[in-house]
């Protein structure tokens, strides 16, 4: 019986990891059609501030961070 759970619960881990990646790849693709959204929109926004660079970091980490979620929800702005 317990044989038989372990192999149904690892059948499924390999599954959920075989899912991953197609699921991640997903993701990928929304987040760059919203951030190319994001930056024609603040194209738009910023069209008259003088010296506005688009899609320039304001922070000056050096690291790339991604938006926290819901930031890029065409929704929300």
């Amino acid at each position: 019986m317990f044989a038989f759970c372990r192999a149904l619960k690892e059948e499924k881990f390999a599954a959920r990891r075989a899912v991953l990646p197609v699921l991640q790849a997903e993701e990928d693709e929304r987040f760059v059609k919203e951030w190319k959204k994001y930056l024609e929109y603040e194209a738009e926004a910023m069209k008259d501030v003088p010296g506005w660079k688009v899609g320039e970091n304001l922070y000056n980490s050096g690291r790339w961070m991604p938006p926290a979620t819901g930031e890029l929800r065409p929704e929300v702005w």
